[in-house]
């Protein structure tokens, strides 16, 4: 059977679903690690410890895991993994993309810069050192504008800026984040970084593709009905097919497709974020990866197929028919965490899933955990999952089962 080599963060929600989805096609994995398991040396073929803050080693070790255990295809979960993704697939010689470009798409640096040259509508930008005086700094931008560090994810550190005390504020916290030992080791130089954007007003949507020699095909379009306009950018519910206008969601097609190609994205998984002032459609994000967390559940394709099935399919070059969703509308509410403080209780949660259209609820957070919300965090309390005969109803069955969840945070 072809081998896959999955690259699995051990903080990543989407280990069940893809090894779920191997199971289904019945293909071999290895799945690869940052931390080293216990019982590795039990299953030499099954599991692989890996530096994923290494890409050049990493490809060292994969290609001598090779050696014994040919590989058909590598397929990384998130913004880091992709990146190791590409290094390992070019030493071996497998499909995938471009290393530059899987580096575009992990720092948002470089990718602002790409999509300006190319220009695909996004925001102005510029980029300052963490160490510059944000008093000083501030003259230079245009207000409001919204301050993130470079390559974290899941709207850790993204803060919106009306004046240039907000912006002082906002610089001194994203400075703490970065500080931190984990962070800073995982950004390297790009830990010193703070991107100021211009802030982009209108509705957000979230754009779910795959990209086969480099033509996008659009798998879904979410609408995020709650309001983003900051000063952090929690997002909490997608909801599917999108309510826009058609000729709408063709130019978010449109802009998608460029961005792609202003970055190099030739393959694979892409997952992008867009802002709609008024008709015309602004990239503000895209990752070479899937859609995050368990969000991808609210996803089949044909007759059930689900989105990690279609991109091991499609990274193994197996057989697969033209992905179309389902018809039935489908939405998500990433719970979000209401303040700091240990998790000590859950309360109501068959009530919340016995509400109508919803499919299932997961709560991810564990009794014990200690929750910091956004932000300076980037996990959820966990997920709720709708599923009904249009949008309007499945968001409506998302609200209803949140409101009936109580959770107990103590200090």
């Amino acid at each position: 059977m072809p081998r896959v080599l999955l690259l699995l963060p051990t903080t990543t929600y989407k280990t069940p679903d893809f090894l779920a989805a191997a199971a289904t096609l019945g293909v071999d994995v290895t799945v690869a690690s940052e931390e080293p398991s216990a019982v590795e040396g039990l299953n030499p073929g099954g599991l692989l410890t890996l530096d994923f803050l290494d890409p050049a080693a990493a490809a060292r070790d994969a290609i001598a895991f090779a050696r014994t255990h040919p590989l058909e295809a590598v397929v990384g979960v998130d913004e880091d993994t992709a990146l190791v993704a590409a290094v390992i697939a070019r030493a071996i010689g497998l499909p995938h993309n471009p290393v530059h470009a899987a580096v575009a798409a992990r720092h948002k640096a470089t990718m602002r810069r790409l999509l300006s040259e190319a220009a695909v509508p996004s925001p102005g930008f510029l980029v300052f050192d963490r160490d510059e005086d944000p008093d000083e700094s501030a003259a230079a931008v245009r207000f409001p504008c919204v301050l993130k560090p470079t390559f974290l994810a899941a709207s850790r550190g993204v803060i919106r800026a009306d004046d240039p005390q907000e912006f002082a504020d906002a610089w001194r916290r994203i400075a703490k984040i970065l500080s931190e030992p984990a962070v800073a080791a995982r950004g390297g130089e790009a830990a010193r970084e703070i991107l100021v954007e211009d802030f982009v007003p209108g509705r957000e949507v979230a754009l779910e593709g795959l990209l086969r020699g480099g033509e996008l095909k659009v798998l879904a379009l979410f609408d995020k009905p709650d309001p983003l306009e900051g000063p952090f950018f929690e997002e909490t519910i997608y909801v599917t097919p999108s309510r826009l206008p058609g000729e709408t969601q063709d130019r978010i097609g449109r802009v998608a497709s460029h961005g792609a190609l202003a970055l190099g994205l030739r393959d694979g998984p892409v997952h992008a974020e867009l802002r709609i002032d008024g008709s015309r459609p602004w990239l503000i994000e895209m990752a070479a990866r899937s859609i995050g967390g368990l969000c991808s559940r609210t996803l089949r394709f044909g007759t059930g197929m689900s989105l990690e099935e279609l991109i091991l399919r499609h990274a193994l070059r197996m057989d697969m028919p033209e992905p179309e969703r389902e018809r039935r509308a489908a939405g998500v509410m990433m719970i979000p965490i209401p303040k700091a403080g240990v998790l000590e209780e859950v309360r109501c949660l068959e009530e919340a899933r016995a509400t109508a259209d919803v499919e299932d609820i997961t709560i991810s957070a564990h009794i014990g955990q200690r929750l910091v919300p956004l932000p300076e965090g980037s996990r959820y309390l966990g997920f709720i999952f709708s599923r009904s005969a249009t949008p309007e109803r499945a968001e409506a069955a998302l609200r209803e089962a949140h409101a009936l969840l109580r959770f107990r945070i103590g200090v």
